[in-house]
């Protein structure tokens, strides 16, 4: 993997939500890769580099709100030359309970803006995603309020546990080994 994308929402309005899982867990991945977000005009967003197995890699929060994410996404793509398939995204879940995190490559982008935008800018929804559980509403036409508001007192240690839990397979993704991230990740203790 050469890049690593969170998705949210910048600014402090929309810190704590739902909808910044994506933000929360590339936060916690740069701390504990002692490798501090930067911000890069050129590429629209928070950044960091880091040098893993002999690759760079590039941990990214795109600062041009969800919809818009492919544009930050792109912008860094081109420049070094990523392809889709060395990319994942981090993003929040609808379709997951709290407390579940799962990895896949490629699917559907279950109407969730920022992979649309990032499809759409890369040609492709051929990429790995790790996608954060933060449950659903139970009505579609409540979504949005849904994910742009803070979980529940009892929802969010669910979801941090989930990020927590997805950041452990982070040594699996760094050599490459999704699949084996993947497994460890879906098998229940």
């Amino acid at each position: 993997m050469k890049l690593i994308v969170g998705l949210g929402n910048p600014g402090r309005e929309y810190a704590g939500t739902r909808h910044n899982a994506g933000f929360e867990w590339v936060d916690r991945l740069s701390q504990m890769l002692h490798a501090p977000l930067k911000a890069e005009v050129r590429f629209h967003g928070l950044c960091a580099q880091i040098r893993q197995n002999d690759i760079d890699v590039w941990l990214l929060e795109p600062q041009t709100f969800m919809n818009r994410s492919g544009q930050a996404v792109a912008a860094l793509c081109q420049f070094y030359k990523i392809l889709p398939d060395e990319i994942i995204v981090v993003h929040d879940e609808l379709d997951l309970q709290p407390g579940v995190a799962k990895l896949k490559k490629g699917g559907g982008l279950g109407g969730h803006n920022g992979l649309k935008d990032i499809a759409a800018r890369l040609g492709t929804q051929d990429f790995w995603r790790l996608r954060i559980g933060i449950g659903h509403p139970g009505d579609r036409n409540a979504v949005v309020g849904y994910v742009l508001h803070p979980p529940q007192k009892e929802e969010a240690p669910l979801i941090d546990e989930a990020i927590q839990k997805s950041l452990e397979v982070w040594p699996l993704i760094a050599q490459g080994a999704c699949e084996a991230a993947m497994l460890k990740l879906h098998t229940k203790a």
